[in-house]
């Protein structure tokens, strides 16, 4: 099911989909003439935060995690992206070091546009200019709320939330009634979420009680999304 008339799930993506699709023909074959492409398996790093950024990364196929370490080298992941988005491209519009890092959540196919060809294209293309300006406008939305939400809500609504945002990233191929597994494990999920391991185990546990979730393993599939999102408790 849909669940854009009961969330405001715009609110919670980057929609950077959205930046190549459909540039002018001219602009886009510039952009990938030198287009690169990698699998990551899960786990990999694919750009370090501090490090100078010497291209863009466009994910194929797969799921990223971006996150930045504290002074205990404990992650706080920042954002999950998936197919069809644009990563890493922050840092070179800034002129200045990723101010996070990227790894795979699952294995995940890459291409790399290079700084220069993403720099050349840019100062040719206003419809590429324009897009980036209108989406990095976006971003700072997105992450305003987010920031604002968790800082007052429970562990069990910061879940909750995150379920629902989740659920809506691993839809592939989706058809009304097919259930979405949430393929991540605990350690990322509770990283996403800001708590403990064992909170987000608990949670989950009650959630599964309740016939709200279901899991198979490191899995998890929502069955009742509109509880969950009563759970979130978003207004």
């Amino acid at each position: 099911m849909s669940i854009r008339h009961i969330f405001p799930i715009d609110k919670w993506d980057f929609k950077s989909q959205s930046i190549l699709a459909g540039l002018p023909e001219e602009d886009f074959e510039l952009l990938v003439r030198h287009k690169t492409e990698q699998v990551y398996r899960k786990g990999e790093i694919i750009f370090r935060e501090g490090s100078y950024p010497t291209g863009i990364f466009f994910i194929k196929s797969g799921m990223v995690k971006k996150y930045k370490l504290d002074h205990e080298s404990r992650e706080q992941i920042i954002y999950v992206a998936n197919a069809g988005e644009l990563i890493g491209y922050h840092a070179i519009l800034a002129e200045d070091r990723y101010p996070d890092s990227a790894s795979a959540l699952e294995e995940s196919i890459i291409g790399f546009i290079s700084k220069e060809d993403f720099l050349m294209v840019l100062q040719q293309s206003e419809v590429l200019s324009r897009r980036l300006l209108k989406t990095l406008s976006h971003e700072f939305a997105v992450l305003a709320n987010s920031i604002a939400v968790f800082a007052h809500k429970s562990v069990r609504e910061r879940l909750a939330l995150q379920l629902v945002v989740l659920r809506e990233k691993y839809k592939k191929d989706f058809q009304p009634g097919m259930p979405v597994e949430i393929n991540m494990s605990r350690d990322d999920l509770a990283n996403l979420v800001g708590t403990a391991r064992e909170n987000v185990v608990r949670e989950l546990t009650e959630l599964k009680e309740q016939e709200i979730v279901e899991t198979k393993g490191r899995k998890i599939i929502v069955r009742d999304v509109k509880t969950l999102i009563k759970i979130a408790n978003y207004k």
